[in-house]
Parts: C-alpha cells; structure tokens; sequence
C-alpha cells in the first residue's frame, strides 16, 4: 500500500474515501496548527465530484449521502472541539504557539468577531481558509455562549461542508470525464477559497494607510 498524503486530497479520498472527508473535515474545523495543513475546500469539492463520475458503466467511487453525511458532522463536531479546547485552554493557548501563521489567524478570528458579531462572524468563517482551523478555538477562549456557539457553528459548518459537496456532485453529473481534470479545479477551488483573505488584507493595508495619513496630519497641525 502507498504512503498516504495528509495534505493532497486525491491521496486522502483514494485511501479512505468518505471516513477521510471526516476525518480531515473534524481536524480542519479545530485542531489549530494540524488544521492549517489539511486540505478542506480542496477535499470537499472533488469528494462531490467523485460521487457524480462514472466509467465504463461502473458506479461512481464515493456514495453522495455518505460523504455528505461524513463532512457535515466532521465539520461540526471538530468545531465543537475546537471551540472546547480554547474555552479551557484559554488564551494562553493561542499565543503560545512559535507559528507566526496561528498568531496572525488568532488575530484575524478576534476581528472577525468584533466586526460581525458571534453568529455572522461563525458562519462566515466557515469560508475562509486557514481561519476555520483557529476560528472555533478563539472562540471559546474569548468566552462566546455555549448555545450561541453550538447553533451558528452548526448552521456554518453544514453550509459550507454540503454546499462544496454539492456543487462538486453538480459537476461531475452534468459534465463528462471532469474527474481528469481535478488538479485544474482545485487549483481554481483554492483561488476562490482565498478571495476573502484576499479582501482582508486590501481592506487592512488601506485602513493603515489612512491612519499614517491621519497621523501625519495631526503632526502638521500639532506643528502650527
């Protein structure tokens, strides 16, 4: 048997199939630094995929509802967890970590739940790369209700886990042999998947460059 490959979703899916989405779905959604480096989007999209694609009149390699099944409570109990591991964790917990990449997601996390609130912030984070795996531990350290938590992670986590199933399965249905081009797709799944990254750090950079500008300003009339 060859060596499976954590972080390439087409290693993971021909491995374990729909026990692999599960798997790489619960740590993705709050296992901090082992999440950073597992596949989610790019896992998802082509599982749906592979549910639709037939050859030779051979059945399609996954099961749809069992892959549907299997990243719905993967993504909802690992934030669950997650969301448990920061709340006894505390702080601490978040900024222990040596990884530069953490520290910064902790940041964006934080942030993200100052500017939409608990229940927006929760789904929209489901959609953001990199900001799941810290997203649910923040969370908890920052003392979010239980109940709060539970509901809108779980509305996030089916949200997003379902609507990558499906539109994978959409494609795979009504297009012939897209499976021989999964590495294309993903590489397109990981460039939409960043859009929002993308749009944060714009948003960041032009928010510090007005307040360098505000600064100086008040230096100059400070000056007079």
């Amino acid at each position: 048997m060859n060596a499976v490959n954590p972080t390439d979703s087409a290693s993971l899916l021909a491995a374990f199939g729909a026990l692999g989405v599960l798997a790489v779905t619960f740590a993705e959604s709050g296992l901090l630094v082992v999440g950073f480096f597992l596949p989610g989007d790019t896992l998802l999209f082509p599982a749906g995929v592979l549910c639709a694609v037939q050859h030779g009149g051979q059945p399609p390699r996954l099961v749809l509802w069992q892959v549907m099944l299997c990243a719905a409570v993967g993504s909802v109990v690992g934030a669950q967890v997650g969301f448990l591991i920061g709340r006894h964790g505390g702080r601490a917990l978040l900024t222990r970590t040596s990884s530069h990449r953490v520290r910064e997601g902790v940041g964006r996390a934080e942030r993200l739940l100052a500017r939409y609130g608990y229940r927006k912030a929760l789904v929209i984070g489901r959609f953001v790369p990199m900001l799941r795996s810290v997203l649910h531990p923040a969370a908890g350290a920052l003392g979010v209700p239980v109940r709060v938590f539970t509901i809108w992670q779980t509305v996030g986590g089916v949200l997003w886990s379902q609507s990558l199933v499906l539109a994978g399965w959409a494609l795979g249905a009504s297009v012939d042999h897209v499976d021989d081009y999964l590495l294309p797709l993903i590489a397109l799944v990981v460039a939409v998947s960043l859009l929002p990254l993308l749009v944060e750090v714009i948003r960041s950079r032009r928010g510090r460059g007005r307040g360098r500008g505000r600064g100086r300003q008040d230096d100059g009339d400070t000056g007079d």
